[in-house]
């Protein structure tokens, strides 16, 4: 499913106007990004959870050039599903 199938799912299933829903979606993903970007985790009750994972500093080998390289310690976002969530896609058929 694609941000534009997302619009038009809402859009369908509220009657509100696709560009409203597309600025709506286009909002809320700018602020999600803008949280994790600021350090800060966002949470949805029955949904999941967008958070910041911290990689270690780790060896790595560059196998063509036969080289070692230290990648250091970064940041990734991550997202952990609710449980509830979870459950209902293991239980899907």
């Amino acid at each position: 499913m694609t941000k534009a199938d997302i619009v038009n799912d809402i859009s369908k299933n509220t009657g509100i106007e696709k560009v409203l829903v597309q600025r709506t979606v286009e909002s809320f993903m700018e602020s999600v990004k803008g949280s994790l970007i600021g350090g800060e985790n966002v949470y949805l009750r029955g949904f999941g959870s967008f958070i910041i994972k911290k990689r270690a500093e780790k060896t790595a080998r560059n196998i063509s050039k036969n080289t070692t390289i230290i990648i250091p310690e970064h940041f990734i976002p991550a997202f952990k599903p609710a449980k509830a969530f979870v459950t209902k896609v293991k239980t899907k058929k």
